[in-house]
C-alpha cells in the first residue's frame, strides 16, 4: 500500500492573509512533515507560529515573512512539540519562543528523535539544534500584534500530543489550531489520545471560528471538524471489533475497509491510532506511554515493509 497519495512535484508554499495583518503560511501537500504556520504582522513586529520540519523550508518560511514585513520576528509559538512544528525552531534566535511547557519537556526529553530513520532517507534535514520554548505556560497566556489580542489555550488534556495548544484571535475569528485538525490528512493520536482529540474538537467548535488554518492542509472553515471526528470514531469502533476478534492492531487495520477515509493523505496512521485506541480501551490513561517504537514498526509493515513517505 502507498503510504499517501502525492502529486509530483509539490506546489511551492505559500502566504494567504485570512485576515487583515494574519497570514497562513500553506505548504503543500500537508503530508508527513509538511506542515503549516502563520504569523501576525504588527507595526513594533512579527509573531510567528510553528516553525518547520527541515533547516531549507525554516529558511522559506523566514524569507516569506521578511516579503511582508520589514519588522523583527520577536515572537515564536509552538503548538506542541512534534518536529515538523519545531524543528526550525533554532533558526529564530531573536525570538522569545513560546510553549506550553509539555513542549519543552517533551523535547529536551526526545532530544533528535531517531524516529526520523522510519521516512524515507531522502529527507534533507539540514542542521538540526534543540531549541525549546523558554517561556511557558501551563494553562494560557495571551500574546498582543498591537491591539490584536491573541490567546494561546492549551487544549487541558492529551489531544494529537499530551501538549497541544491552539492560537485564537476572537476578534477576527480566527484559530489556528496546530494538528488538532488536518485538513485532507488522516489526522495522527499516537502520541495523544483518540478520545482526548474528539473532546478538543468540541472545545474548538465552542470558540465560534469563521477561519481555520489547520496543522495540514488547506485553510477551512470549522466543518473541517466534522471529517477529523468521523474518522477518529470510526478508528474506535474498528479498534472494538479488533480487540474482540482478537487482532493485533497492524491485523486489524490489515481487515478494514476504510472507505472514505481511504482518500485522505498517510493512510497507514490508521495503524498507529489503532495502538492507541487499543491501549485506551484496555484501559490506559489518555496519552499515557506506549511503545512508540513497536506501532511505528507496523505503519511500516502496513506500508508493505517500505520507509513511510515524505517530501520535506
Amino acid at each position: 500500500m502507498s503510504s499517501t497519495a502525492h502529486d509530483h512535484p509539490l506546489p511551492p508554499p505559500r502566504v494567504e492573509e485570512v485576515s487583515d495583518g494574519v497570514y497562513a503560511y500553506i505548504q503543500p501537500d500537508g503530508s508527513w512533515w509538511i506542515n503549516n504556520t502563520g504569523f501576525l504582522a504588527g507595526r513594533r513586529g512579527v509573531i510567528c507560529v510553528d516553525a518547520c520540519s527541515t533547516e531549507r523550508r525554516t529558511r522559506l518560511l523566514r524569507e516569506a515573512v521578511g516579503k511582508v514585513s520589514g519588522r523583527p520576528i520577536t515572537t515564536l509559538v509552538n503548538t506542541h512539540h512534534h518536529g515538523d512544528h519545531t524543528f526550525g525552531n533554532w533558526l529564530f534566535p531573536e525570538a522569545t519562543i513560546v510553549g506550553h511547557e509539555g513542549v519543552r519537556a517533551q523535547i529536551l526529553a526526545d532530544g533528535v528523535p531517531a524516529y526520523r530513520a522510519a521516512w524515507s532517507a531522502e529527507v534533507e534535514w539540514g542542521a538540526l539544534e534543540l531549541a525549546p520554548p523558554f517561556l511557558t505556560f501551563t494553562d494560557r497566556i495571551t500574546l498582543h500584534s498591537d491591539e490584536l489580542r491573541c490567546e494561546v489555550r492549551h487544549v487541558g488534556h492529551a489531544a494529537h500530543t499530551t501538549n497541544d495548544s491552539y492560537l485564537w484571535i476572537p476578534e477576527r475569528r480566527v484559530l489556528f489550531c496546530g494538528d488538532l485538525v488536518f485538513n485532507g490528512g488522516t489526522p495522527f493520536v499516537l502520541m495523544g489520545s483518540v478520545t482526548g482529540a474528539i473532546d478538543a474538537l468540541a472545545q474548538l467548535r465552542e470558540l465560534g471560528a469563521e477561519t481555520v488554518v489547520p496543522g495540514h492542509g488547506e485553510v477551512c472553515g470549522p466543518e473541517a471538524y466534522d471529517e477529523v471526528e468521523g474518522y477518529l470514531r470510526f478508528v474506535l469502533e474498528t479498534a472494538g471489533r479488533g480487540r474482540q476478534a482478537g487482532l493485533s492492531p497492524l491485523d486489524a487495520a490489515r481487515q478494514t475497509d476504510l472507505g472514505p477515509w481511504g482518500r485522505l493523505l498517510d493512510a497507514e496512521r490508521i495503524v498507529g491510532n489503532l495502538h492507541r485506541a487499543y491501549a485506551e480501551l484496555a484501559g490506559h490513561p489518555p496519552g499515557a506511554p506506549i511503545d512508540l517504537a513497536a506501532a511505528v514498526g507496523d505503519m511500516i509493515a502496513y506500508n508493505g515493509g517500505r520507509p513511510l513517505s515524505c517530501l520535506a
